[in-house]
């Protein structure tokens, strides 16, 4: 064989990076060897790879075709890897998990709790993310363990729970003014309040953003805040603004459709196959506690 896998990895990297020296430091190699190892490879494929294109460097179409193939012996060689080095430490001495802030919070903590009761040398990193965030962890493999809203191509999932979103505004504002069922076009001329999506390539949008004026915030606590001050609609997570129902705070919009949507939360393990005892047990936790808060919503 003509090529090795480490060059395809530093082609890889310089595709995804963009540059060669941002691949050097990713890979903790000189700009040098990066950009012998792939004049190398070109030499022996005797094909052009790569393309400069403004200040980053992208792939040729030969390029692209010969890194999708290359790109599943990676896949392998890093499982594989990974596969012999849990056998040989036994328990992970650390776990990277991605999950949806979607995920109620009674289900983290009960879920964490359990883990580390039995997983007491296994440091845990939670990294939360929102919408589609959780696909770049599980594809760029910075996560053994993902809690996302949908299970990405090329990965096997299962469902948790489901969450309903109810468009609200708070008691004052003046879409509760108009009065009867609201349709679209009432909407149309107010601020709505969307969640950004944290995943950096081809984020997603979902719902309803018909509204002229849109604000977008990073975190779900800022949303429901600018909504409960009057500032804006948006839906938003039942299980979150369950005091605000409550208490007033927050008042469902009487739509004509749309009022209510709900969303689902999947468990995805990155390699089932050569995951530790640290991800299986985590992953077992959360579906229990997943369950345990379904049947409490029930009741």
């Amino acid at each position: 064989m003509k090529t090795t896998l480490e060059q395809w990895q530093v082609l890889r990297a310089i595709v995804e990076e963009g540059g060669f020296a941002q691949a050097a430091e990713k890979l903790h190699r000189s700009q040098s060897a990066v950009s012998y190892a792939v004049a190398r490879l070109q030499e022996q494929l005797g094909v052009a790879l790569l393309r400069q294109e403004g200040r980053r460097m992208r792939l040729t179409v030969e390029g692209e075709v010969l890194l999708r193939e290359a790109g599943e012996l990676l896949r392998q060689a890093d499982s594989l890897e990974r596969r012999a080095g849990s056998l040989r430490r036994g328990w992970e001495p650390e776990l990277k998990v991605a999950m949806d802030s979607l995920l109620p919070v009674e289900v983290v903590l009960a879920a964490c709790g359990d883990f580390a009761g039995h997983c007491r040398e296994t440091r845990l990193r939670l990294h939360e993310v929102v919408m589609s965030g959780a696909d770049d962890a599980l594809y760029q493999g910075d996560a053994a363990l993902a809690v996302a809203g949908r299970v990405p191509q090329g990965f096997l999932g299962d469902w948790l729970l489901d969450a309903e979103f109810i468009a609200c505004a708070a008691p004052g504002h003046r879409l509760h003014a108009l009065g009867g069922e609201l349709d679209d076009e009432k909407l149309r001329g107010e601020v709505q309040v969307v969640l950004r999506d944290t995943r950096i390539r081809q984020p997603r949008d979902e719902g309803w953003l018909g509204a002229r004026q849109r604000w977008t915030v990073s975190q779900p606590e800022t949303g429901i805040a600018m909504v409960e001050a009057g500032l804006a609609f948006g839906w938003l997570a039942r299980h979150r603004i369950r005091r605000q129902l409550a208490e007033g705070s927050l008042k469902p919009l009487p739509l004509k459709s749309g009022a209510v949507r709900k969303a689902s939360l999947y468990l995805v393990l990155a390699e089932p196959s050569s995951a530790g005892p640290a991800c299986l047990y985590l992953a077992d936790a959360l579906r229990r506690a997943a369950a345990d808060w379904r049947s409490g919503c029930a009741q």
